[in-house]
């Protein structure tokens, strides 16, 4: 018999909607996904052994959508939900150095959560950044580029910085505000936790739409100190297979994979290897 799938669990809740782009691709990586309502992890809501827990999984992926209706702030609501119900049990998992992640409105909830930048030994706190509306004003959804900063993100160690991703955007708050403003993003590039920045197509600085929402330092992505903790705006699992790109009638069959798979094969690989894991497969091109 071969080794037990990694356990990867997807956080869901009313108004989140791209847990099954990224079921589908996570599976397609050798895991064993589930789709988890956050009720059932919370004791109040589902008490004694019925309920889930963190530690059952070697990764935890908090999806797109809009969770809560985003009514607040973008993420504010799944993340209240979250602190209240299992916030001892969240640091308690971000401790143990397992993979955490976000994309787009589970970047938001992870800023809210006070884990995005983040302090040292997974601690919940006051939110120290957050995703704000576009500078355009409106949702903005379309093809975007993201370049590797080469930083404190062990999944990607070995990536030579400057590696451009193509990974759709669509998202209405995606500008990244700091607290303490440009000074404290300057200590977050010292400290490699700025994981992407957006580029042009040709990997040069970004413009609009290049940069769809006016980020400051046209950071798309952070870690925290650890690097076990990630959010990125745009979405991977929205170019996980080469079909899925823009251009691949133009450059290919559908067959194969794209930039999505890339990244989320080095999560899923780190995720293993972090947890002591060795039933990770991730499917070559």
């Amino acid at each position: 018999m071969g080794s037990p799938k990694p356990r990867v669990a997807i956080l869901a809740m009313e108004g989140t909607n791209c847990d099954e782009e990224l079921r589908v691709a996570l599976t397609a990586l050798g895991t064993r996904v589930d789709v988890v309502p956050i009720r059932e992890l919370d004791p109040r809501e589902t008490p004694g052994s019925e309920r889930r827990r963190l530690s059952e999984f070697q990764a935890v992926f908090l999806p797109g959508g809009f969770s809560g209706g985003d009514y607040v702030r973008a993420g504010a609501i799944l993340a209240a939900r979250l602190r209240a119900s299992i916030g001892p049990e969240l640091e308690a998992f971000v401790r143990s150095g397992r993979v955490l992640g976000g994309i787009c409105n589970g970047f938001q909830v992870l800023t809210e959560l006070g884990l995005l930048p983040g302090r040292r030994g997974g601690r919940l706190g006051v939110s120290e950044a957050a995703l704000v509306k576009n500078d355009s004003g409106h949702f903005e959804c379309r093809p975007t580029f993201v370049a590797w900063e080469g930083g404190r993100f062990p999944a990607l160690a070995g990536v030579p910085a400057g590696t451009r991703y193509l990974f759709p955007s669509a998202h209405g708050e995606g500008k990244l505000v700091l607290e303490g403003g440009a000074a404290r993003r300057a200590e977050l590039e010292r400290s490699g936790q700025v994981l992407f920045r957006w580029v042009a197509p040709d990997g040069g600085p970004a413009t609009y739409p290049w940069n769809p929402n006016g980020s400051e330092g046209d950071v798309a992505g952070l870690t925290n100190p650890e690097g076990n903790v990630f959010g990125l705006m745009p979405h991977p699992e929205r170019s996980f297979y080469h079909a899925q790109a823009p251009d691949w009638t133009r450059t290919g069959t559908p067959r194969g994979f794209g930039d999505g798979h890339r990244f989320l094969s080095a999560v899923v690989r780190y995720a293993c290897e972090s947890s002591g894991s060795t039933g990770a497969t991730a499917p070559g091109r």
